[in-house]
């Protein structure tokens, strides 16, 4: 297997050059002298030829040491630039961040937040993928990703941004025509609608005030990946659905569907921003990341505000 190039001893030999000085170029490098010289020795055993011709009071160039001295330059410039870009990118928002969303949320949530995040971030870009699956963030090379839920325990790093309240709710037309059910056992006998992306798919799970716990599997003609697509079937009374606030709440307001078992709570998630451990994190991340926990909180409470009474 080859070698890779020296490429510290071709920067130092051409800050050399630069300098026609061995002495000049280890102050400027904050490098002691022997390790220039060291670097220099290195690269011209390495080439099989002599670089410098030394004196006690000259320096100059071989005929090896000039057909080098071009490209070692090039390479100490490119070197310097890619370094000076990416720092600049570390201090200043500048770049791509991919993002990946619950796609309900992130089209009412997220997306409405976008145009003013890029007025004031007229640098930075937003790759924003919009699916309820769970996506790999290291795997599949996201910075960061809004979820909502009870978080398992992970080597991702979590900021916890506000609760998001689920219901159980029904058209109006349905609790008229099968009932209303007041124990989540009850649930058993009734048409329900599933959600694909469960922490515990197909179990509900509820608690009372005395602490009594309820878990049940209920069935049902329709299960999806994408909780908004249950809205036209629960809104035309064909069955019972389980969901979180911001799909569901302005239905609640509207009167479209009411909330049933209120004696009852589901367990509460939250909305998080997650990230892959490590760190630090790219100047861009952290805009996007603190203006989205500045602003969806605000966002999702004014959507939602006065519209739900669970109780």
């Amino acid at each position: 297997m080859a070698k890779l190039p020296d490429f510290e001893a071709l920067a130092i030999f051409a800050k050399v050059v630069e300098l026609r000085s061995f002495a000049g170029a280890a102050s400027e490098l904050v490098m002691s002298k022997a390790t220039v010289s060291k670097a220099v020795t290195r690269l011209e055993e390495r080439l099989g030829a002599r670089l410098f011709n030394r004196t006690s009071r000259r320096l100059a160039l071989t005929d090896a040491g000039h057909k080098l001295a071009e490209r070692a330059t090039r390479l100490l410039t490119d070197g310097e630039a890619a370094e000076n870009e990416a720092l600049a990118q570390s201090v200043a928002p500048r770049g791509l961040v991919r993002l990946a969303v619950p796609m309900t949320f992130g089209i009412k949530a997220v997306a409405p937040l976008l145009p003013e995040f890029f007025e004031a971030y007229p640098e930075v870009s937003v790759d924003l993928h919009l699916s309820d699956a769970t996506v790999d963030l290291i795997g599949e090379g996201f910075d960061m990703a809004v979820r909502i839920a009870r978080l398992p325990d992970s080597s991702l790093i979590a900021r916890r941004l506000f609760t998001m309240p689920r219901f159980t709710v029904a058209a109006p037309s349905y609790l008229k025509k099968h009932g209303r059910p007041t124990h989540p056992m009850h649930l058993a006998e009734h048409k329900c609608f599933s959600y694909a992306y469960m922490s515990t798919p197909n179990i509900w799970h509820y608690t009372n005030s005395a602490g009594e716990q309820a878990s049940v599997r209920p069935g049902g003609q329709l299960r999806v990946n994408n909780g908004e697509a249950v809205m036209p079937a629960l809104i035309a009374g064909l069955g019972i659905a389980e969901l979180p606030e911001f799909i569901v709440g302005e239905a609640i307001s509207s009167g479209a569907v009411e909330v049933i078992l209120k004696d009852w709570k589901q367990a509460e998630g939250a909305v998080h921003l997650v990230t892959p451990p490590g760190g630090p994190r790219p100047a861009r991340v952290e805009a996007l990341g603190d203006f989205l926990a500045a602003k969806l909180p605000g966002t999702c409470k004014r959507r939602t505000r006065g519209k739900v009474k669970a109780s």
